[in-house]
């Protein structure tokens, strides 16, 4: 459809199928326009729902009772402002408007300015695009700008970030004339100076009128505010060296900049001024090099991204509310196969919507990438990401995906949904990974916070859960734990193996399953893949719902805690992983769960049978370990096994049977015979 509205009008044999396409695009549009909107008033009520002592801290340093706005002598007085003389000349007056109105007004003008932003780089998608591009880029757009840190700063604080992005934007793609274009983004410039670098990027793509407005409108505009202002002027430009020291300190994780980066390394004094000079001008000339590049190749919004990811590198502090560029650096395209080219969008949407600490595991030696994170990114994007060029012949077409042919049933009561899940091409390896990473993080941060964030939040209904349980076992007869536990702790070898293979394979085993599968088997890779997401999700909402106290953490039950030790009950918390994460998650059992999804995984899909043999042994022995160690009911092992059972199911649901990967390499565009499953189709 794309191909024929570029070409001409539509031909009479697309006719038929066009109305119900359009009707599709126009759903899919009015839904990720509902979802924009969603996210708009999620943000205004977090802002607003907020103490007034907590909420928009940064533009108290204007309105408050010792803000900017009721300082007669110096801006810099307050303590807290660190924005250019020029911001405080053109922002002061506003301030009394905002005094106001101070919650209401500053919100919703910078939700109005976010909305601007998300259309006018929605509007400046590299040509051609295609018609259903170009209507849900906008909706896309602005519903990522809601969810990035940048945005929820700046609404939280109260910044006025927002605004030289906006004007840089403007400037290149709105505005006619070089003069307007160079007049805006001069008036970026002397409220964020960094903004600056444009004026190289304009310059050296033909446009030096506009380069020249640039230069000439910041002069003036920093000549005026230094006319009016002279004290603040030589505190902001001299004193401080363009705000350099001002607000907090410059090695705050806060600031993602080169400087702030080698200052938390533990650097200082004349050895990391001379490297971040010497690193800064390296990353400044490189990026601007690549910024021209893809400027006259026709990316000029990636362009305008590459110098913002340089400006956020090179400038001495660049704090959270400023890093909006690096969101920008999405529209480029990276990877020749179509399975690597959500590699970099999802990376950067990732980087800019979630904490460091979900990105990264905690652990020391990766300390300094997860508190970099965001200066990573915006070095990679600058200088290192091998974005496409629109003459490579894989910009528009990459390698595409294999799929197996679509099954149209296998059970007649059990219909499939008409979707091309069953891939059979092998998935970027880096995009699972921070795939897997993240959902384990979330999946921590979901069992922490159905007890309301601590274990003790949730000890009364978890405790009163198990007594439920307990009571059900009894009536059952299977409430074995207690004699079970109390056996095992008398045979110290036996006590000490399950207490190993409580603690070791309930991870190793799962990761091991999937590489070999991803490495032998890309299709079994996907279906196992699946299931085991899905039965994940399946067991946070158990989690959530019904909190449940292991039978280790029942008082007067006296069930012994072979694994973490002695409990004191006296205690609110207690163990020694309630630091990381919620101890009435028992139901349903995960240790069970993934150890029966090995079993199952490697029974179906191993060649021999004592392989077969050797993997049901796993969930045996895994639930021989959580009962004997007191950390889960027997019914826990139950319902393990019911969100294992739901996974596999939902993922036949979606993508059908599972797809057979063929004994040899499928070349790009050929057709090979899959056994059962029909052709390779690509």
């Amino acid at each position: 459809m794309a191909n024929v509205e570029h070409g001409g009008r539509a031909g009479n044999a697309f006719a038929a199928g066009a109305q119900p396409a359009r009707a599709r695009l126009r759903a899919l549009r009015v839904g990720l326009w509902v979802i924009a909107a969603l996210l708009a008033a999620r943000q205004v009520a977090a802002v607003l729902g907020t103490p007034k002592a907590d909420r928009l801290t940064d533009l108290e340093t204007w309105v408050g009772p010792d803000g900017v706005l009721h300082v007669k002598g110096s801006l810099y007085d307050s303590t807290q402002f660190t924005g250019t003389p020029f911001g405080g000349l053109v922002l002061k007056p506003l301030t009394r408007a905002a005094e106001q109105a101070l919650g209401w007004g500053w919100t919703f003008g910078t939700l109005l300015l976010v909305v601007a932003l998300g259309l006018v780089a929605a509007r400046a998608l590299p040509q051609p695009v295609s018609r259903r591009t170009a209507l849900l880029a906008a909706p896309v757009a602005i519903s990522l700008l809601m969810l990035s840190l940048p945005v929820r700063n700046a609404l939280y604080l109260g910044q006025t970030s927002i605004i030289p992005v906006l004007l840089v934007l403007l400037g290149c793609f709105a505005v006619r004339g070089e003069r307007a274009c160079g007049v805006l983004i001069g008036l970026a410039a002397a409220l964020q100076p960094t903004v600056l670098l444009f004026a190289p990027l304009l310059w050296f793509t033909g446009r030096r009128r506009a380069a020249a407005s640039t230069g000439i409108t910041f002069a003036a505009l920093t000549a005026l505010a230094w006319a009016a202002m002279p004290h603040d002027s030589n505190t902001y430009w001299v004193h401080h060296l363009a705000g350099v020291g001002l607000g907090r300190a410059a090695d705050d994780l806060a600031n993602q900049s080169l400087h702030g980066a080698l200052l938390r390394f533990g650097l200082s004094g004349p050895l990391e001024i001379g490297l971040f000079l010497a690193i800064g001008a390296a990353v400044a000339v490189l990026g601007l090099r690549r910024a021209v590049f893809y400027a006259r190749d026709g990316q000029l919004l990636l362009a305008v991204a590459i110098t913002g990811c340089v400006a956020v590198a090179v400038s001495p502090t660049t704090w959270q509310y400023q890093l909006l560029w690096v969101l920008l650096a999405v529209v480029g395209r990276v990877g020749r196969k179509t399975s690597d080219r959500l590699m970099w969008p999802v990376a950067v949407v990732l980087v800019m919507t979630l904490p460091g600490k979900m990105m990264l595991p905690n652990m020391a030696v990766l300390h300094p990438v997860r508190d970099n994170v965001v200066l990573i990114a915006a070095l990679a994007a600058a200088t290192l990401v091998p974005f496409l060029s629109r003459t490579s012949a894989y910009y528009r077409a990459p390698v595409p995906t294999d799929y197996a042919e679509p099954v149209p049933t296998r059970w007649k009561r059990v219909p499939l949904l008409p979707l091309p899940g069953r891939v059979l091409a092998r998935p970027n390896l880096l995009l699972e990974l921070l795939l897997i990473r993240v959902g384990y993080s979330a999946y921590q941060q979901v069992r922490l916070a159905a007890t309301g964030g601590t274990n003790a939040g949730g000890r009364a209904t978890a405790e009163h859960h198990g007594d439920q349980i307990l009571a059900v076992e009894r009536f059952l007869r299977i409430d074995i734990e207690h004699g079970v536990n109390h056996a095992v702790f008398k045979i110290g070898f036996l006590r000490d193996f399950f207490d190993f293979y409580y603690e070791s394979f309930h991870f190793f085993v799962p990761l091991g399953v999937l590489a070999v599968l991803y490495v032998r088997r890309p299709a079994d890779y996907r279906w196992a893949r699946s299931a085991l997401g899905f039965a994940t999700l399946f067991a946070l909402v158990g989690f959530w719902l019904y909190p449940l106290a292991p039978p280790r953490l029942m008082p007067g039950l006296g069930v012994i805690d072979t694994v973490h030790g002695v409990q004191d009950f006296s205690k609110p918390d207690y163990g020694t992983l309630t630091a990381l994460t919620n101890q009435y998650a028992a139901m349903p059992s995960l240790h069970f769960g993934w150890s029966l999804w090995c079993g199952l995984v490697v029974a179906i899909l191993a060649p021999k049978w004592w392989m077969k043999a050797l993997g049901l042994l796993h969930p045996l022995f895994t639930v021989s370990a959580i009962v004997a160690t007191g950390n889960h009911w027997t019914l826990d092992a139950v319902g393990g096994a019911a969100v294992v059972a739901a996974g596999f199911g939902l993922t036949y649901l979606l993508q059908g049977p599972r797809a057979r990967t063929p004994g040899k390499t499928v070349e790009a565009g050929a057709e090979v015979p899959v056994p059962a499953t029909g052709r390779v189709r690509s």
